[in-house]
């Protein structure tokens, strides 16, 4: 195995609570005797924002059919240019379909994930990493320095590096030439989205990988997350409201809901349909498109009767990018630049080693006060 070596330089960033010495979801969901929650998982959500669980048929979430952008008639591929668009800045969500990536591919890396959690304590503690952005990374919550209440989540985190540093754990056998062939696959599909998306806001179909600069590198994080039964799941959260630090995320699961992605004030349930990867818009996006398409706040919820396990690919330029509003862009709407430019290496770090919740670190770099 490859040794973890941070991303950068972690001499200001404290390190995490060791995954030997905090009990690890899984474990403690498996207890004969768990009928409540430790009071370290109890979550305390706002009654306002949890009153309403909105599921409208009427709007639902848009469904992107990626073999008519990627393959379509000019008519076809400008159609859904048109609702590509409409999904990034409307909901910043929506479910691809007909994607091209077998459904055995997401079946087995699924299998490969269920099989590393299933591995000894042991076992899992070699690849517990040192700090928040070793290249490989499991652990439980999401940084137990920072977490003052613990998220019912155990977690494995890759950090990929196109085209050199394609390291994955090497246990469960096979589970890293599983997760590397669906990593590529993944970014075939991020690209034709890009591209689609590109065009929509106006710009030329190459300009987002070109701006950022991923035409033959870029980064990807591999976030597999197992989410155990919880005896008493109002009390508990998987994962809090959040946005993700890249572009694009593209996300699978085992058949088990627990996603949910918050429009016009409320709560949407994320029923996926079969086969599909379901999309957010991440924090880069908002950030190019200067402030036209919304990153995503989303968050996990539990159940008390199935294990949830869900994988999220956060695909994003190389660490050395300075990110920023499009020029074009700014001068096309006649604007100002919404947010300061920095380093994607340093974005990276302020997302992992703050409190996750909202769009915390997006905050920080924008400049106008239109907070949404």
């Amino acid at each position: 195995m490859a040794a973890t070596t941070p991303l950068v330089s972690e001499a200001s960033h404290p390190s995490p609570t060791q995954f030997s010495k905090t009990t690890c979801v899984k474990k403690l969901a498996e207890s004969p005797s768990l009928t409540s929650i430790p009071s370290t998982y109890a979550f305390t959500k706002d009654p306002q924002e949890d009153e309403a669980v909105s599921e409208d048929p009427e709007d639902p979430i848009p469904v992107i059919d990626f073999s008519l952008l990627a393959y379509g008639t000019p008519d076809q591929r400008s159609t859904i240019i048109q609702e590509l668009g409409r999904a990034c800045k409307d909901w910043g969500f929506f479910m691809v379909i007909n994607h091209g990536v077998p459904e055995r591919l997401i079946e087995r890396v699924i299998e490969g994930i269920r099989g590393f959690f299933d591995l000894t304590e042991e076992e899992k503690r070699e690849f517990e990493g040192k700090n928040v952005l070793d290249t490989i990374r499991c652990g439980t919550s999401f940084n137990t320095s920072f977490d003052k209440v613990f998220f019912w989540r155990d977690f494995l985190k890759v950090i990929i590096q196109h085209p050199h540093h394609l390291h994955f754990p090497n246990k469960p056998a096979g589970f890293s030439e599983v997760s590397l062939e669906y990593c590529q696959r993944i970014r075939g599909v991020v690209r034709e989205l890009l591209k689609g998306i590109s065009e929509s806001l106006g710009l030329e179909a190459s300009y987002i990988h070109k701006a950022m600069n991923l035409e033959s590198a870029g980064l990807q994080a591999f976030v597999a997350n197992l989410y155990p039964p919880c005896p008493q799941p109002d009390l508990a959260m998987g994962l809090p409201p959040h946005s993700d630090h890249g572009l694009l995320t593209l996300v699978t699961q085992n058949g088990i809901g627990g996603l949910q992605l918050k429009r016009n004030g409320k709560w949407v349930n994320v029923h996926a349909l079969p086969n599909s990867l379901l999309v957010n818009t991440s924090d880069q996006l908002e950030v190019v498109s200067n402030g036209k398409y919304k990153s995503n706040v989303h968050r996990a919820v539990v159940n008390k009767k199935a294990t949830r396990i869900s994988l999220a690919i956060v695909n994003g330029p190389p660490l050395d990018t300075i990110i920023g509003p499009s020029p074009e862009l700014v001068k096309k709407e006649s604007s100002q630049p919404k947010y300061i430019e920095i380093k994607y290496k340093d974005y990276l770090g302020l997302h992992q080693t703050n409190k996750l919740y909202g769009k915390a670190s997006l905050d920080r770099i924008r400049i106008s006060n239109d907070v949404m």
